[in-house]
């Protein structure tokens, strides 16, 4: 996705414990782009299995050791074009709101968006709430692989408008139950 997607600046935040497999991928993804590939970690025994685990693979990443702070860390990466966030993490929320997104829109994904901590994790609210800058959320969906995958395409710019027409007040609600997957399509 990211590869199609041609980003050139890819972010991701990665956990001890957390499968790499999706960081390989998007390593892979930044060599075929030509992009950069950034891994956010909370500390030194993460980012040295990091490390470990990519050159493995026969990939490589830049790693940046947050702490508890990964919020701090994406105030220095500007022109995200690509980011990748874990829904176990408690500040996944907060990551997304402050990163400084490319001119030309960006694609937002939390994984494990099943868990604990992503419950109630609305895009809007991260996106055009305040969030990242004067960004406008262009479409969302969420697919139950794994432990849930909530992927965003937030807009270049705050132009254009989802709602709908003053005289059509009528609209087409679309909700995915988190849990089995199925897809409920309501007018309102």
């Amino acid at each position: 996705m990211a590869a199609g997607w041609n980003a050139k600046f890819i972010v991701e935040t990665w956990s001890q414990g957390g499968p790499i497999t999706t960081s390989i991928g998007l390593a892979v993804a930044s060599r075929h782009t030509g992009g950069r590939h950034v891994c956010i970690v909370p500390d030194e025994k993460s980012s040295s299995d990091y490390v470990k685990a990519l050159s493995e693979a026969g990939v490589s990443a830049e790693v940046i050791v947050a702490g508890d702070a990964a919020e701090e860390a994406m105030d220095g990466l500007v022109g995200v074009d690509f980011l990748v966030v874990d829904g176990r993490q408690k500040d996944f929320a907060r990551v997304l709101r402050v990163a400084k997104l490319s001119q030309r829109g960006a694609v937002l994904v939390c994984k494990n968006a099943t868990s604990k901590n992503a419950t109630g994790f609305r895009w809007r609210s991260v996106v055009e709430e305040g969030g990242c800058g004067s960004r406008r959320l262009v479409r969302s969906v969420f697919l139950p692989v794994g432990n849930g995958l909530d992927i965003a395409h937030v807009g270049a710019g705050a132009g254009g408008s989802s709602s709908p027409a003053k005289g059509d007040r009528r609209r087409w609600i679309k909700h995915v139950d988190r849990q089995s997957g199925e897809e409920y399509v309501i007018r309102k």
